[in-house]
């Protein structure tokens, strides 16, 4: 078989410090990871399960790709033996060739997935394509986002329609596209200096409040100035850069869950004027807010 073409790489983070001693460091780096993005995916199965406490998949070597999200419930895989627990906000990445088979667990009455199987190749060569860069199982809990795309998979491929190949593998690949960002581009970063990974912990969590450059500098004990010069050297932007960039990431989400409206999302996100959240958005995502909420269909 001939080698797979060369994949492509996510840019190598790295921050240096300089100027003042105090805050010089060894260089942060993410993790070099190795993505292929020129996958295609060729899917063979695909399905919302509401699964009984009887439900079992009989033990068999599988050998196709297989993406199984669970959104309630708990079940049991064993996979080559290894027995796995999954709860809702588990997602299962199991590649071709492994023994696997599955059960609800008892005394659970319901357990709800949405499972798509199918295999990869490569855009460029049409070969099989190399694994994808998830564990075999990841936690990234409910996403509406994500429970939205399988959804309409799930509705486009038993509707059958012309063209419904086609749709098919661009909503898997929207999926697949997804959960790299959930799981592979939004991996956190360590950062050197504790102070400042207690302030980006605490943006994490509070984006939505006030927060200023004098608030976040009095929580760690620092002078206002010196705060801002170590925050942009350990993340490589300014407070307000971050807070925003957190703040849009957010939103983004709330968008394409469907769930809300713009306003309630921009008093979600800490804007209070929905023109400056539209303005803010527009500046770091490059389209407008209302291009990343979903359609809606009949499913």
């Amino acid at each position: 078989m001939a080698p797979p073409p060369p994949a492509k790489y996510l840019k190598q983070l790295s921050e240096h410090s300089g100027g003042d001693p105090a805050l010089k460091s060894e260089p942060r780096t993410r993790s070099f990871l190795k993505i292929d993005e020129d996958v295609v995916p060729f899917i063979t199965y695909c399905i919302f399960r509401k699964s009984t406490p009887v439900w079992r998949i009989r033990e068999s070597v599988f050998s196709f790709w297989s993406l199984t999200y669970i959104t309630e419930g708990v079940v049991r895989y064993v996979i080559d033996g290894e027995p796995y627990d999954l709860a809702a906000g588990d997602l299962l990445c199991l590649p071709p060739g492994h023994l696997r088979s599955a059960s609800t667990c008892p005394p659970n009455r319901l357990m709800r997935c949405f499972a798509a199987e199918f295999s990869l190749h490569s855009a460029v060569s049409g070969r099989i394509s190399p694994r994808l860069p998830f564990a075999l199982v990841n936690h990234i809990g409910i996403q509406d986002d994500i429970i939205h795309l399988f959804r309409e998979l799930v509705y486009v491929w038993t509707d059958c329609q012309p063209l419904y190949s086609i749709k098919s593998r661009a909503l898997l690949l929207l999926i697949i596209h997804r959960l790299m960002e959930l799981i592979v581009i939004d991996t956190p970063i360590v950062f050197d200096d504790l102070r400042i990974e207690k302030v980006v912990n605490y943006i994490t969590r509070h984006y939505a409040e006030k927060i200023s450059v004098k608030r976040m500098a009095e929580m760690t004990g620092l002078n206002a100035v010196y705060f801002g010069d170590l925050f942009h050297r350990e993340t490589g932007m300014t407070l307000n850069h971050y807070l925003t960039k957190t703040r849009i990431k957010n939103a983004e989400n709330m968008l394409r869950s469907g769930n809300l409206g713009m306003e309630e999302i921009a008093r979600h996100c800490g804007y209070n004027d929905a023109g400056h959240f539209y303005k803010h958005f527009k500046k770091v995502c490059g389209i407008a807010p209302s291009e990343y909420m979903p359609k809606k269909n009949k499913y």
